[in-house]
């Protein structure tokens, strides 16, 4: 059964990559004080408890194969949970459970989730990558570009550039990562908004399938 929810969840690991972990590099990484006060700024609301939502779209640019991914949707990230709907799936992680519903299938996956086994988990990104990045800003016609670059051969990304309007919100996020593979996000209606436990649940009909891979 863990092998069938593996596979089903591969469509959602570009999800996690595009999306989750270079939004949370806002939230772990550390520049020196007073350098990056854009970057500051928008790093304290995650570490305020505040929930980024946006409509978004991903680009996934494979640099093996020279395939592209485009997947567009809605996201809600907070510090420990997240949020992913897009027309035919949602996901949602609350910090202990991961649920995904496929409203094709009909069907309710239910796991337990440990952030020690999400490599893109908000606890696992801030133990693991305060220290790997530099970051630095400078003005665009745009607003404002964040880039963060990373020699660790550990780290996910070598190199991330955020961009962000004139009120500091993120609009687009283009990184590459170790294997060259170029991912892009492009966020539109960005903004953040005050936590709302009710986010984090899910709801689905009563004659969906159920699979809870906790026993």
């Amino acid at each position: 059964m863990k092998k069938i929810y593996r596979r089903y969840l591969t469509n959602w690991i570009l999800f996690k990559i595009g999306i989750l972990s270079l939004v949370l590099l806002l939230v772990s990484v550390s520049p020196l004080q007073g350098q990056t006060p854009y970057f500051d700024r928008l790093k304290q609301n995650f570490e305020n408890g505040e929930i980024f939502v946006a409509t978004f779209t991903h680009e996934y640019r494979d640099a093996y194969t020279g395939e592209e991914t485009v997947t567009e949707g809605k996201i809600w990230i907070g510090a420990r949970n997240y949020r992913v709907e897009s027309e035919e799936q949602v996901m949602v992680v609350d910090g202990e459970i991961s649920r995904v519903y496929d409203a094709i299938r009909n069907r309710l996956l239910i796991s337990s989730y440990d952030p020690e086994e999400d490599d893109f988990a908000p606890s696992r990104m801030l133990q693991g990558v305060d220290d790997s990045y530099m970051v630095q800003e400078e003005s665009t016609s745009r607003g404002l570009r964040v880039t963060l670059e990373s020699d660790d051969p550990f780290a996910i990304f070598n190199i991330v550039e955020i961009d962000l309007n004139p009120d500091g919100q993120p609009v687009s996020i283009e990184a590459t990562d170790q294997a060259d593979n170029i991912l892009i996000t492009s966020f539109e209606n960005g903004n953040f908004i005050q936590a709302d436990p009710s986010l984090f649940k899910i709801e689905v009909p009563e004659d969906a399938e159920q699979i809870d891979l906790r026993h």
